[in-house]
This record gives structure tokens, sequence and C-alpha cells, in this order.
């Protein structure tokens, strides 16, 4: 025997009863041996031959040991239908990610999970006495466009916006909307702030910088925009249901629009 071998292994277990024999004047013990599977009973030092066919043992020995295989069949199921769950849950986790990234940029994030809580959006809807708002165009891109493709004029936004997002990341502006060539911020909404004015107004220098390095493929020339900026009071709120969006509302958002289109080029009001 070595040392690491379980206790229970080196004895046969045995089920049965004691008879006292009058005529041998002496006790019998009539027992079949306690086998679970065929493994405990190769490891009592039996064989299947040695257990009686008179009686179940040998059927409850291989039944032991079909029933084991066909538990341990389950559970290496029940295993892989665990593991692609937990894939498929993984997924799910990874496109519900996804998808709230494409929310938040419709929504503010505090307006979104407020409408997932059940809010109305009619309840959403709130005034901010003081912010401020920014729209910028590019000048002439009317006739811009009539001189490239549908793809470079794509191609020119996307680059033009790209830059512009990226000045966002360092300053306390909300990208309400972009239409076109159109590009409108709000700070002090939905965030209040009291530095709202400063924030927009080193937003505007940032943009008017990084324009620069965007050309009009057609001649080479950097791209000229317009800025206009206004601070007063707003209302902000969800508007529309296929695409809802948060929009904001107000003669502030009014001026700023006006103050864009009479503003100097590469300026801003």
């Amino acid at each position: 025997m070595t040392g690491h071998r379980d206790v229970h292994e080196e004895y046969l277990r045995l089920r049965g009863q004691m008879l006292y024999v009058h005529e041998w004047k002496a006790i019998i013990y009539l027992a079949t041996p306690v086998l679970e599977n065929l493994d405990a009973m190769f490891n009592t030092g039996l064989f299947i031959n040695d257990l009686s066919m008179h009686d179940s043992s040998r059927d409850l020995v291989l039944a032991g040991t079909q029933q084991s295989a066909e538990l341990k069949l389950a559970l290496d199921q029940e295993k892989q239908k665990s593991k692609a769950l937990e894939d498929s849950m993984k997924k799910l986790d990874a496109e519900m990610k996804k998808t709230d990234l494409l929310l938040y940029q419709m929504i503010p994030k505090k307006i979104a999970d407020r409408l997932r809580s059940g809010e109305k959006a009619a309840s959403l809807c709130e005034t901010f006495e003081s912010c401020t708002i920014l729209f910028s165009d590019v000048v002439g891109f009317t006739t811009i466009c009539a001189s490239l493709t549908p793809m470079e004029v794509v191609s020119i936004l996307n680059e033009m916006y790209t830059k512009f997002d990226k000045c966002l990341e360092t300053h306390n502006c909300y990208k309400v909307e972009t239409i076109g060539d159109a590009y409108m911020l709000a700070s002090g909404v939905p965030e209040r702030a009291r530095n709202h004015a400063s924030e927009i107004i080193d937003m505007a220098f940032d943009m008017l910088d990084s324009i620069v390095t965007v050309t009009n493929p057609t001649n080479n020339e950097k791209l000229k925009i317009r800025i206009g900026c206004h601070s007063g009071p707003v209302v902000a709120g969800i508007a529309g249901i296929k695409m809802p969006r948060y929009c904001l509302f107000g003669d502030t958002v009014t001026t700023a629009n006006k103050l864009e289109q009479t503003s100097r080029v590469r300026y801003f009001l």
C-alpha cells in the first residue's frame, strides 16, 4: 500500500445479514459487496466474474458505471452550454456598450439615463438661465460642393469635424448637432457651468487654429469658416421619437446663428 492511497480503498465494504445455523453451531454472514462502479470494484481487487450471478450485484455495478458516464456527459454538455451562454453575455455586453456610445452621441448621458429610468421626454424639458451657444459654418460651402464629388464632400466634412471633435476633448462644451457644414456647440448645457462663455471662446480659437490644415481638394486652398457666439437663457429638451435629439430653443440660439452669418471670415462674433 502507498501512503497516498485513500484508506477507504483498502477495504471491501459488504452489505448483508448474519444468520445463526444450529446444525453448524456457527454464524454465517450472507452479504454482497457494495460497489458503486467498475473503478470501485477494481480498487478492491475484484473482477466482474467474482460477483454473484444469482443477484443484481453485477447489474448494479454496470448500471452505476453507465450512470456515471451519462452524468459526466450531461455535466460536460452543461459546461458547454454555460460557456456558450457566457460568450453570448459578453457579446451582448459589448453590443450594449456600443449602443450606449451611439445614444450618448445624440443625447447627453444624464438625460439618456433619466429616459431609461422611465421618465417622459416632456418632463426632461429644462430652462437654463445662462449658457453660451456657438455656431460655425464653411464660407462658400455650396460653391465648393458644386466642384466636388459626393465622396469628396463627405471626406472633407469628416476631416473638419474630426478636428473639431478633438478640440472638444479639452473644453467643457457639448456638441448639439451638425447639419451639413454647420457645427453647433453649447457650454453650460446640460451641465451648468459659470465659465461657459470662456469655454466657448477658447473652443472657437482652437477651431480657427485647426481648420487651417483642411484644404479644398479642387484648388488646395484652406477652408474658411465663420463663427458666431452668444450668451443667454435657453430651453433644452428632447425632440422627436424615431430619432430623438437633445435640442436647444430660444432667442439666444437665434442670435448666435445670426452672429455667425454676419461674422467676418476666420473671425468670430
